[in-house]
């Protein structure tokens, strides 16, 4: 690449062979115009032509590069690998499926950049949806309960469109599961949150890999222990040094 990235798009995926090439071709496209980056796509052990396909696109282009976990681990540490891979400052995040619009990340981008330090997390927000009612009624209900919980003022956390500073994202305790609690996490390290309204779209091919009922019982299991954290979590503010 002739210049480092100013920002890096952090796309984890398994088993979406039928998304991937559309997915990084949208990226490419709406990402030109904007400022040098790279698309860092994490492979989480897929078992279809996944890997081939990124391998592929990552020889093409110098934009494009490939990390590969040898077994499934969860989207959690998947994203952190990639932010763990990423060159440039900033991080965007997509979902591999198709269902996000990565026209959004220009404007989300050049939000984060003007608000200054110490950095914002701007959350993406679904205003209109395509999925099934019975998941829109699931999300609904959970994104009530942890709103009220928590608090954390994002009326759709587990939206996959995110943009926030690279280096305080890894200052943040890792676990499976905690891509759905980054606005709570990263506010109660003194990061503002900045909602900004994106779109979504139906899914291109392939199937989700998340059921509504597990979706739940494993979202119970991660509220607790993301309460515990904000709780037991004191984030300094670090004084100017005196001058000498």
């Amino acid at each position: 690449m002739s210049s480092e990235p100013r920002a890096s798009v952090v796309i984890a995926v398994l088993n979406e062979a039928e998304n991937v090439e559309a997915v990084c071709a949208e990226v490419i496209e709406k990402m030109g115009p904007v400022a040098p980056f790279e698309v860092v796509f994490v492979d989480d052990g897929s078992t279809d032509g996944t890997p081939d396909i990124l391998a592929r696109m990552a020889a093409a282009d110098p934009r494009v590069r490939l990390v590969r976990h040898a077994k499934r681990c969860g989207k959690s540490q998947a994203v952190r690998t990639g932010v763990l891979a990423a060159r440039a400052a900033w991080i965007a995040t997509l979902d591999g499926d198709g269902q996000n619009d990565p026209a959004d990340l220009p404007d989300m981008l050049g939000r984060a950049w003007a608000a200054g330090a110490p950095g914002p997390i701007v959350a993406g927000v679904r205003v209109r949806r395509d999925d099934p009612v019975s998941r829109l009624i699931a999300t609904r209900i959970a994104n009530g309960f942890r709103a009220a919980v928590l608090g954390d003022h994002c009326p759709d956390t587990g939206c996959g469109v995110k943009v926030f500073p690279r280096d305080r994202f890894l200052l943040l305790p890792c676990f499976e599961g905690m891509h759905r609690f980054l606005p709570a996490l990263f506010q109660r390290y003194g990061h503002p949150l900045l909602n900004h309204e994106v779109r979504h779209r139906a899914r291109r091919a392939g199937t989700s890999k998340y059921t509504n009922l597990g979706r739940a019982v494993v979202g119970v299991f991660d509220l607790v222990g993301v309460i515990w954290l904000v709780r037991r979590t004191q984030a300094p503010t670090i004084l100017p040094e005196a001058p000498r």
